[in-house]
């Protein structure tokens, strides 16, 4: 394991704001993935899961494969999944 990932698994590092999206761009998307699966974002997954990496389309940069806390898999497709009538839902955490 890196130092960097290290460091934030050790520090459980907690956001200083909430917000919510206003118009999907590719950052949201990946967003969108991760709080499907019932995290945060990639901080908390990585976290979570003690892992360095996460699988992405080499494509597109969305995230591929994410594995839930209870251990059952969400796979993404290549293109977009979070429609425009969900962007609003989707939470951005300020660090």
């Amino acid at each position: 394991m890196s130092e960097v990932s290290a460091a934030v698994s050790k520090a459980d590092i907690k956001p200083k704001s909430i917000c919510h999206a206003k118009k999907w761009s590719d950052e949201i998307e990946n967003l969108y993935r991760f709080q499907q699966a019932g995290y945060r974002d990639e901080v908390e997954y990585k976290q979570v899961k003690q892992v360095d990496t996460v699988e992405c389309w080499p494509e597109t940069g969305f995230v591929k494969k994410l594995q839930r806390k209870d251990n059952t898999f969400y796979y993404y497709n290549k293109q977009r999944e979070c429609e425009d009538k969900d962007v609003h839902k989707v939470k951005v955490y300020v660090y």
